[in-house]
């Protein structure tokens, strides 16, 4: 069994007193009175059962033994202060671990890493591109990028934003003889579904268009392969705020009307409940938010909204 230790509080009135030699500025320095720390080391001494201070004429002398015994306190609250000291610094600085989809990586995240970088160069940022959803209990992750309704319990989620689903295409399609003047429009160009074509029939229902042809166009796997093969000028695709946001800020793709339906489901911030105010982490968290706000004000010229119900 560890050894009873004397309590920490007459410790530090102790090493306080002896090194001012005054029971008066031992106080004012720990914001305590006279009295207070007068009793802390009389209950200090009368547990050692040794005299660390002579009193004489009203000055505090410190004795041989107290003499010695301020080495070994002092230093053992060195060693305590810069314990501490390097644990608040792994928590404000140090490996950041963040796990996300790979199409949020691809298309939100890696092109915004050198903004973070150079605002916050004492956190080194780790990105895990994953479908799986992480086990914090388990695997060395601090915070994740998940999509989602946000209910998953034990865990801190914050809403990175809300989205829309609207039809992107390469700026070259808005222009020329086949230039796109309507919803109806779209149904001359080659659509491209993600896993199904079932994506596009949905949409056009929302916007109004029942019973359109979808059945042309391919069918990918992948929501940054579709925006991708958008980019590239091979049709229309569909994309959400958050995955096609870069692009249409950046002019690799436009939209070729403004309608688009609001979606259920959304990309949210998750950690522990237990790390959600550590500094790494809260850094990180608002800087993802004010990222995904700056966003939302770019997009407002391009995107309108509609009175279509939430896609599913």
């Amino acid at each position: 069994m560890r050894p009873r230790l004397p309590p920490l509080n007459a410790l530090k009135a102790f090493e306080a007193a002896a090194r001012h030699e005054s029971f008066t500025r031992a106080a004012e320095e720990l914001c305590v009175t006279q009295g207070a720390v007068s009793h802390q080391v009389k209950a200090l001494e009368t547990e050692l059962a040794i005299k660390l201070f002579s009193r004489e004429r009203q000055r505090l002398i410190i004795t041989e033994a107290g003499r010695d015994y301020l080495a070994v306190i002092r230093d053992a609250l060195d060693r305590i202060a810069a314990g501490t000291e390097r644990l608040l610094q792994r928590q404000n600085a140090g490996v950041l671990t963040v796990s996300t989809s790979p199409d949020f990586a691809a298309k939100w995240l890696v092109h915004r890493l050198g903004h973070f970088a150079e605002a916050h160069s004492e956190i080194d940022l780790r990105v895990s591109a994953t479908m799986h959803h992480v086990d914090f209990a388990r695997e060395e992750v601090d915070l994740a990028v998940r999509h989602g309704d946000g209910n998953w319990p034990g865990l801190d989620a914050t809403r990175l934003c809300t989205e829309r689903l609207f039809a992107v295409c390469s700026p070259k399609l808005l222009s020329g003889r086949r230039r796109i003047g309507g919803v109806a429009d779209i149904l001359r160009f080659p659509l491209i579904h993600l896993d199904s074509r079932s994506d596009w029939a949905d949409w056009l229902r929302g916007v109004g268009i029942d019973d359109a042809d979808v059945t042309h166009g391919p069918v990918l796997n992948r929501a940054s392969m579709v925006i991708d093969a958008a980019i590239n000028g091979q049709g229309i695709a569909l994309a959400r705020t958050t995955l096609g946001a870069w692009d249409l800020i950046n002019g690799r793709l436009a939209l070729p009307f403004p309608e688009s339906v609001p979606l259920s489901k959304s990309y949210w911030i998750v950690c522990p409940k237990a790390t959600a105010s550590l500094p790494k982490i809260a850094t990180f968290r608002d800087w993802l938010l004010a990222e995904a706000a700056s966003d939302l004000r770019l997009l407002k010229s391009f995107t309108g909204t509609s009175k279509a119900a939430k896609r599913r």
